[in-house]
Parts: structure tokens; sequence; C-alpha cells
């Protein structure tokens, strides 16, 4: 029997499950609120808090850490990787620590805290599909300035694994179809997987596509500027990632407040909240775009889709679009635990970090 205790550290919440082979013993999430992250001054810091938050789920369960097999954590900020599961190694947590790959994501805390875990108990630690995978068209990396390229930076593991358990919904496999994928919860992405590979998608956590709960998404340029001018840059990167959207607006990343507002008809909460859904509606018919309108399905995944609301919207604006189908929550808990577990049991490859980005630039630079 092995024990796999998975780590996933969201930008509002830290998720852990102990599986035992294919069987989830426990699965618990601590939602955090903004203003106890933004205590903080970086991402980094929060390891410890972190790291005491998981050993208090695990002493309410009964389980010692020692007696675990394999830790197991979302990932990302390191250089892109392929798709699949990789070893974390020295290499892949200094990477991870020093954000290399240009993303503060939170998502980066599973690898850094697997890590810990596993040299604190001399076990081994492995990654699946960290936000950082990259397998982008390269029409989707140029912008409108000379050396600056758009990254993947995406809820990857959450829509590859929702995309999979779909197409196996229609007797198919992944790689097979062509789907729009949009996570929703404290940050937002939306990305289109042509044939099982995610070829397109926003940037979600470097200001990119809808704002959200914590995030501030795309904003004009020069208002940007003229905002940084009166503020800093360093608030505003902070906004990207933890202290935009509806702690901007509210003070408060609490989606259940905020919709009880809605509910009672606050004009403000209505508005706000609208408008980030009609966002996100925009970001589908781009991806649609991408796929030349040919989408098998619209998958709506993510915490926020507990809300109805949001469904509903998105079935009026984008339903003409292609079916959809609506996944509430998240299947990266199962995603990581039986990945790694079959990776180990040699059913999978292990890739090892190189190191080097996925993409490194055009031939003619």
């Amino acid at each position: 029997m092995t024990r796999l205790l998975v780590i996933n550290p969201g930008s509002t919440s830290t998720k852990v499950s102990l599986f035992e082979n294919e069987t989830s013993i426990f699965e618990e999430s601590l939602f955090h609120d903004a203003p106890v992250l933004l205590q903080f001054k970086h991402v980094n810091d929060q390891v410890p808090f972190r790291y005491q938050v998981i050993l208090d789920m695990l002493k309410r369960h009964g389980v010692d850490p020692a007696k675990i097999d394999v830790f197991v954590g979302r990932g990302g900020s390191a250089h892109s990787q392929p798709g699949g599961v990789t070893r974390i190694d020295q290499r892949l947590y200094d990477d991870t620590v020093a954000a290399v790959g240009g993303s503060e994501h939170p998502a980066k805390l599973g690898v850094m805290l697997a890590w810990k875990f596993a040299t604190e108990y001399g076990r081994e630690a492995y990654t699946l599909n960290p936000t950082n995978v990259d397998e982008y068209d390269d029409v989707a990396r140029v912008t409108g300035i000379k050396g600056l390229y758009r990254i993947s930076h995406s809820h990857v593991l959450n829509q590859k694994a929702v995309a999979a358990f779909h197409a196996s919904t229609l007797g198919k496999r992944y790689e097979d179809c062509d789907f729009i994928v949009a996570h929703i919860d404290g940050g937002i992405t939306v990305s289109a997987h042509r044939h099982g590979r995610m070829v397109d998608g926003n940037m979600g956590a470097d200001g990119e596509g809808a704002f959200t709960p914590t995030r501030i998404g795309s904003v004009p340029v020069l208002a940007l500027l003229d905002y940084i001018d009166a503020h800093s840059t360093k608030d505003v990167r902070i906004m990207c990632s933890r202290g935009g959207g509806f702690v901007s607006h509210f003070g408060t990343s609490d989606s259940d407040a905020i919709h009880r507002k809605v509910e009672e008809g606050d004009p403000k909460a209505t508005l706000i909240w609208n408008a980030m859904t009609y966002q996100v509606c925009k970001q589908i018919g781009e991806m649609s775009a991408v796929l030349c309108g040919k989408v098998d399905a619209i998958l709506l995944t993510g915490g926020l889709m507990r809300f109805a609301d949001i469904e509903d919207t998105i079935r009026r604006h984008c339903g003409w679009i292609a079916p959809i189908q609506s996944y509430p929550g998240e299947m990266e808990q199962e995603a990581l635990a039986l990945s790694v577990l079959a990776a180990i049991c040699g059913e999978a490859p292990i890739l090892t970090y190189s190191g080097k980005p996925v993409w490194s630039g055009f031939p003619w630079e």
C-alpha cells in the first residue's frame, strides 16, 4: 500500500488529501481570505503558514506525516515544462522559489511544501501538470513589443483533468477532442484545447483576461500606467495575483459574502459580479475563434461554479458556440494522486525537470 499526501495551494485556499493507493482517505480545504495572505510580503513567505495549516489538518485526522510514502504538490513558477508527472528535485525547487518562469502563482507553494515534507521525512516528491506547462501555438506567443512574448500560465492541472474526464463521457480520448475549458475560482483561466494540447489561453496570474476575486485581469495599458504613477509597480504586482478584483472593490475575496450581496440586490455587488462573468464570456468567445468554431464542448469548472447564475450567464452568451457542461469544483486532487501513483508503479513516465524552458525564442532572434 502506498500513502500519498496531495498538497494543493490556491490563491484563496489550501487543499490537502490523503490517498491510500487509489482510495481517498480524507480531503480538507481551508479558505484563506485575502487580507490574511496579504500580510505576507511575498508569496514564498506563506510557506511556514501553509506548512502549519497542513500539519494541523494531519493532526485532526490522526495522521503521522512520517508514515506517508509520497508527497505530491501542485506546481508552477519554474521554467516552462512539458505536461506529465515530474519528480521534484533541488533544481526544480530552487527555480520554483526564484520564480524563474516569471509568475508568482500560489500554486508554486505546492512544489515548495511537498519538497519541504519530502526532505524532512526522507521521501520522494512529485508534481503534475503545473501552471507553467507550455503547449502554445507560436502564433499565440507574439505581442506588439519586440522580444516580449506571451507564455503559458494557467490552471493546467484541473483543465486537463476535466477535459480528459469529459472526453471519456463521450467515449473518446482527450487527444481526439477540441474543447474550451474555463476554470473559474479565485483565479480564472480560459483555454483552447486542440487534440490534447492547450494551444492558447489567458495568463491569469499575470493580469490578463477576466478579473477575479483576487486579480485585476486585463486593464488598458495607459490607464494602468497612470495608476502606477500614483502608486507603484509593487502594488500592481500584488493586485495581479492576490490584491485585485473583489479584494480591490470590496476588501475581501470571499465570493460567498459578495454573492449574498448580489442576492440582496446590492447594485454595486451585482454590477461587479456580472462584469466578471461577462468578461469570462468574452474570453470563451476568443477561444472559439482560436479553434475556428470547431468546439466539441465548453467545459466550466472551478469553485465559483457552485453559483448557478454564472453558468446561466455563460449559457446565454455562449451556448450557441457548443454544448456546455459544468463540473463545479475541481478534479485536481484525484489527478495528482492517481497520475503519480501510476508513474511510480511504472505505468507512465516520470519526467526530470530540465532547468530550461520548453520554448526560448524564435530562430531569427
